[in-house]
């Protein structure tokens, strides 16, 4: 079957990024189109994107939209075929997609409404190119009142709404109701309302047609009070329309063969893959490592276990590892990262903020990847590890769990252990971890196995993307 879907997001790689779930939006569109569905990305009209755009034109005239004139333009960027809602009174701002210097922009709610107002304008055939979608595929917060205002509008064009990370619930107050074009019959706990307030992702949940998330594991996860925030209980009455369809990465820009940013190599060469440790130790202005080199590429959050390492680096660095740090978020963890680097120089080196470049340097010379994170509802950094042959080292949660095969007797002896999986998340499991990778990475048999069956592992989108397209035709067929 061919068809046509519509993705509505607040961010796609490579035109704007704050996290994974801009890589996710950025990738499916090519991923989808061997599945026979052309699908076309509806972002904001940052500061700046409409410039990037190739052959920009303007596909609609939405009028006066939340204070001032907005318009639909469509183009192509980066092999993207993209839509952008171009209403500079709402997005053409200095700062981030989300805040400003002073915190998060206040009219935030009416900014994203304004998007998804966008794509049911899209929806209702407003394009003059005569592009109309089967399905309208949201994503996350920003685009939980899309589904929601096709529902309220009783569109015949079906709906999924994707999680990915449930912790950004669109949360605002309830006399933002009618600004927001809801009506006031789905203020209620059975739709929009949330402990008093509104949720545009629980709009999104309650009135989409399908409900997704990144991984088969998050999936059952976010049914419990652990990790469903509140939400459990809306998560586990969809749990019928439930799929977990687990994100994949771009193989041909994180691929250790053909990396621009590396000495490249492949699982036949591991010995290039030396070279580029030795790279990286230079550029962090490190001394020898005798043990493992491990890196951390992250956010430097609560969530992301970045504590759990601090607690867990005396042993290790004792045992005789080093660390390579690239990220930045809470201050006192920036904080505890930068003590770790002055307590330990030369095995112990920090860089805060983000280097895309920096980080393919880094996977493609570290010797293990640390992700102790804990909830992570997929996850793309394990897989770049596994693609460069550094080996994961990730707590037993959603996505992490499901990507990575931990290195016990058994599956190392069967030749398919790709990294070391630990639990419970604290302290005490990682420094086992840790251990154990100190133990594996001076047995060259058992190390050379475990990075040669994690660069055999399928992180691409083939299946995946089989995955939605099936999802999308159940639904438009």
């Amino acid at each position: 079957m061919t068809g046509q879907v519509l993705s509505v997001a607040s961010e796609c790689a490579p035109l704007v990024k704050t996290g994974g779930l801009a890589d996710v939006v950025g990738a499916l569109p090519a991923a989808l189109a061997g599945q026979g569905w052309r699908m076309r990305v509806l972002i904001p009209a940052y500061a700046g994107l409409a410039a990037q755009l190739d052959k920009a034109q303007t596909l609609a005239d939405l009028g006066t939209l939340y204070g001032g004139p907005a318009r639909i333009l469509g183009g192509q960027a980066a092999g993207l075929d993209i839509l952008l809602l171009d209403a500079p009174h709402l997005f053409d701002r200095a700062g981030g997609p989300y805040s400003g210097p002073g915190g998060d922009w206040p009219d935030n709610p009416e900014r994203f409404a304004a998007l998804c107002r966008a794509a049911q304008a899209v929806t209702d055939g407003a394009l003059s190119d005569g592009w109309v979608p089967q399905v309208l595929h949201a994503h996350d917060w920003q685009a939980g009142l899309a589904p929601a205002y096709l529902r309220y509008a009783g569109s015949p064009v079906k709906s999924v709404i994707t999680i990915h990370n449930i912790a950004f619930q669109g949360v605002t107050p309830a006399d933002r109701l009618g600004a927001l074009g809801l009506p006031p019959e789905a203020f209620h706990p059975g739709a929009v309302e949330y402990f008093g307030q509104i949720s545009t992702l629980k709009a999104g949940l309650v009135t989409a047609d399908a409900v997704t998330t990144v991984s088969p594991r998050y999936a059952e996860e976010l049914m419990r009070p652990d990790f469903g925030m509140g939400l459990e209980g809306v998560i586990a009455a969809r749990a019928g329309d439930l799929h977990g369809i687990l994100n994949g990465v771009d193989t041909a820009i994180w691929s250790p063969e053909a990396d621009p940013h590396i000495t490249p190599y492949g699982a036949r060469n591991m010995r290039r893959k030396a070279r580029n440790r030795a790279a990286l130790l230079q550029e962090f202005g490190m001394g020898e490592v005798p043990g493992p080199l491990a890196i951390v590429v992250s956010r430097l959050t609560w969530q992301k276990g970045i504590d759990l390492i601090e607690a867990a680096l005396p042993d290790f660095i004792e045992a005789g590892g080093g660390l390579a740090v690239l990220g930045s978020g809470e201050p006192g963890l920036e904080g505890a990262m930068q003590r770790a680097a002055a307590t330990y120089p030369g095995r112990v080196s920090v860089r805060i903020g983000y280097d895309e470049p920096l980080s393919h340097r880094m996977f493609a010379g570290g010797d293990a990847v640390l992700v102790p994170s804990r909830f992570e509802p997929c996850g793309l950094t394990q897989m770049y590890g596994l693609r460069y042959g550094t080996v994961p080292v990730v707590a037993a949660t959603g996505g992490l769990a499901d990507t990575v095969i931990t290195a016990n007797p058994m599956a190392l002896a069967a030749g398919t252990a790709t990294g070391l999986v630990f639990h419970p998340t604290d302290a005490l499991a990682l420094r086992q971890a840790l251990r154990r990778l100190c133990q594996l990475h001076a047995d060259p048999g058992a190390w050379k196995s475990l990075q040669r069956a994690g660069m055999r592992q399928p992180v691409g989108w083939e299946v995946s993307s089989a995955a939605y397209a099936a999802l999308y035709e159940g639904l438009s067929g």
